[in-house]
């Protein structure tokens, strides 16, 4: 059973998913907040509950892990081809009445600067590299964890699994 202060560092936890802010807002001291937080991230209750919080939330904003993965792979899986044409002659972008709901979803920015010497048109797709990361994490495709944990019961243990480890 969860007390009132654990109750709230989960409904702060979900807003940001910062355990450090999220202790501190729950009523924890901040010169402690960083490692209550990852104390508290770690207990099985809290995490049951932070995670029915997160399902009530989904249900709620009727937001889903698999729309936003939709989103992301419009932006990670998008082709500048879909947008222009270039050539000897310049480039050409397609006008927006030609573009589908799921090409307009990458467009970042679209402007056009326009002066006495002539002027510029700024077409800019969102971060493709960093939506193929995000859903490589959700998929389980990288792993920035490093495994530190050993048994060691003599320097000859330690040289032993050191050298195991670099082989």
């Amino acid at each position: 059973m969860l007390n009132a202060k654990q109750k709230r560092f989960c409904q702060e936890y979900i807003i940001d998913l910062n355990a450090t802010q999220a202790a501190i807002r729950a009523g924890y001291k901040e010169k402690t907040a960083y490692s209550q937080g990852q104390r508290l991230l770690k207990h099985v209750e809290i995490q049951k509950n932070i995670q029915k919080a997160q399902e009530k939330r989904s249900i709620r904003t009727e937001i889903t892990q698999d729309m936003v993965l939709r989103e992301l792979a419009k932006i990670g899986f998008t082709d500048m081809r879909n947008y222009s044409t270039w050539g000897a002659d310049g480039v050409i972008l397609k006008q927006s009445d030609e573009l589908t709901p799921e090409q307009t979803a990458a467009i970042s920015e679209v402007s056009e600067t326009i002066s006495k010497d002539g002027g510029s048109i700024k077409f800019k797709l969102h971060d493709k590299v960093s939506a193929l990361e995000k859903i490589g994490r959700h998929l389980g495709m990288f792993n920035d964890k490093l495994d530190v944990n050993m048994t060691i019961n003599s320097w000859d243990d330690l040289e032993k699994e050191l050298s195991e480890k670099n082989k």
